[in-house]
């Protein structure tokens, strides 16, 4: 039997190369004449760029910016083994994880970093990128990447507005001649699984402000800021990102890296799985084994098990998921096309335990449905 082992990875606990790995392990010792492969994978946000680096042969590449404040950090990005493409998630310069709770203001973080980290694969010669955009601790709707890559936000005055999402309400120009010319040159490919817009009830500020550290005062101010904002986009830039889904993702970002990029926003899952040929993998295998941390009713929407599944389906492979816990309202993935769900673990356990020792449960989980695997083929 031919088992193609397809996991994202185990938040907090595992990276997808390790979570396959582990999987591996197991099933070798459950059921060793079977032919095993692995593909680690991702959906665009944690662990997007290891998956990638990983899967090409690809190398890390590391890079002074700034965090959404702007105090200097080393971040992290991919070129993939081809050596013409770039791996980026924002979260490594613009993330929320980079910032305190007690520090948290979606008002002044900026994007800045990102395009950052953009400008310095522009200087490494690649002309294909893709960019995570998931964990974010902004809201400046993309305007501190732009910044970075040459253009201007200017007030009625004609001076630099400052950076930050409050500050776009003081926004009257966009000038974009300074624009970094060799983006013209890149194609970019966004990771983005969310379709919130822009701006009003379901836009950036309302949904994603909170979890930045926004109050409710914040959120008004903000979704103002970026109403003035996408205006001047569509009058300056050309680009409305009014009617585009996903211009809200990572605080307006996705509508910043439409307008100045000329970007694609596409489903993590898909581009981790286009770059990594996993259809072809898929079409050598008997089974496919997939996962994340946890399965639950947010599953289905979008995350790895589910891509690997649908693609598993059109060969109309059985699909299995391990996983970390299972979570009410996880029988939805069912319908999504995963066959089977088996958790790793099986008693009462404290995360602080678990991510003490995530390889043991995973690994014996593995095994023992190597063992059923096993004893099947063999009757």
């Amino acid at each position: 039997m031919n088992i193609l082992i397809a996991p994202d990875s185990f938040k907090e606990t595992l990276t997808a190369g390790e979570a396959a790995d582990t999987i591996a392990k197991g099933l070798r010792r459950g059921f060793p004449a079977a032919n095993l492969s692995t593909a680690p994978m991702a959906d665009g946000g944690e662990g997007t760029v290891d998956a990638l680096v990983e899967a090409t042969g690809g190398k890390y590449v590391a890079a002074e910016t700034e965090d959404p404040l702007g105090r200097k950090v080393t971040a992290l990005y991919g070129i993939l083994g081809d050596g013409e493409t770039a791996a980026i998630e924002m979260a490594e310069a613009s993330g929320i994880q980079l910032v305190a709770s007690h520090e948290r203001d979606p008002k002044t973080a900026s994007t800045y970093g990102t395009g950052e980290l953009i400008r310095d694969a522009l200087d490494h010669g690649v002309t294909n990128m893709i960019i995570g955009i998931g964990g974010s601790a902004t809201n400046d709707g993309g305007a501190g990447m732009a910044e970075a890559l040459g253009v201007r936000f200017l007030d009625a005055n004609g001076a630099d507005i400052a950076r930050g999402g409050a500050a776009l309400t003081e926004l009257a120009a966009i000038d974009t001649i300074n624009l970094d010319p060799r983006l013209r040159d890149v194609r970019f490919r966004i990771a983005c699984d969310v379709d919130n817009p822009l701006t009003g009830e379901r836009g950036a500020s309302a949904v994603f402000g909170p979890q930045k550290g926004a109050s409710a005062d914040d959120i008004t101010r903000l979704d103002r800021a970026l109403t003035r904002y996408a205006e001047l986009l569509a009058r300056d830039v050309g680009t409305d990102p009014s009617a585009i889904p996903g211009a809200g993702a990572a605080g307006g970002l996705g509508a910043g890296m439409v307008a100045f990029l000329d970007a694609e926003l596409e489903s993590g899952a898909t581009i981790v799985a286009d770059e990594t040929n996993l259809a072809d993998a898929i079409a050598r295998a008997d089974l496919v084994i997939t996962g994340e941390g946890g399965i639950n009713h947010q599953t289905v929407y979008g995350k790895t098990p589910i891509h690997v599944a649908k693609l598993a389906k059109t060969h109309n492979l059985p699909v299995i998921a391990l996983c970390g816990t299972i979570s009410p309202g996880y029988e939805t993935v069912y319908d999504a096309g995963i066959d089977a769900v088996f958790s790793a673990v099986t008693g009462p356990i404290s995360f602080d335990e678990l991510k003490a020792d995530p390889i043991t449960p995973l690994e014996t989980a593995a095994e023992n449905l190597g063992r059923l695997l096993a004893m099947k083929i063999s009757s």
